[in-house]
């Protein structure tokens, strides 16, 4: 029995990219850190950062590519996969990458926000901030409840994210 199974949860380093193959299979590729932390010997806090290579394909890759941004923290599940290949000065190259199989956003969609009956979810940019060119999705609930008090926060239901 072997068992090849790869699961980070981090930050996304660079916006995805989104690449089409000859056969036209979307495949998207991102960079994810993880950060370790610990007390050395002499007490002293330390942290080391590791970054990841991780390639999506077909609707995950599209997904990805969509909704993910530099910063986005994620849930990534999939497998290793080195791949080799000589590189123009002849030189041979490695890059190990997790082969993504499954993907959760961890960012709370629509946090800071109060609206009376629907969910609106903008993937923030590199600065933070929306733009016209990030993806917006909105779900109108209808709602029988009484509107939401200053302060309150409004639960989003798993079942209003459509994908």
């Amino acid at each position: 029995m072997t068992l090849n199974k790869a699961l980070i949860i981090g930050n996304v380093t660079r916006d995805p990219e989104l690449r089409t193959t000859p056969q036209g299979i979307a495949v998207t590729t991102f960079g994810v850190a993880t950060n370790m932390r610990w007390t050395d010997a002499s007490g002293q806090k330390q942290e080391k950062a590791e970054f990841h290579n991780v390639v999506a394909w077909r609707k995950l890759a599209e997904t990805c590519a969509q909704y993910l941004r530099r910063g986005s923290k994620v849930y990534i599940e999939g497998r290793l996969q080195t791949r080799e290949w000589d590189a123009q000065d002849g030189t041979k190259k490695q890059r190990t990458e997790i082969i993504a199989e499954n993907m959760i956003m961890l960012d709370r969609p629509g946090a800071g926000q109060s609206t009376g009956s629907a969910s609106r979810f903008t993937p923030p940019t590199a600065a933070g901030q929306a733009s016209a060119d990030v993806p917006t999705i909105t779900t109108d609930v209808p709602t029988s409840q009484p509107p939401v008090e200053a302060g309150a926060t409004e639960d989003i239901k798993i079942e209003n994210i459509p994908f």
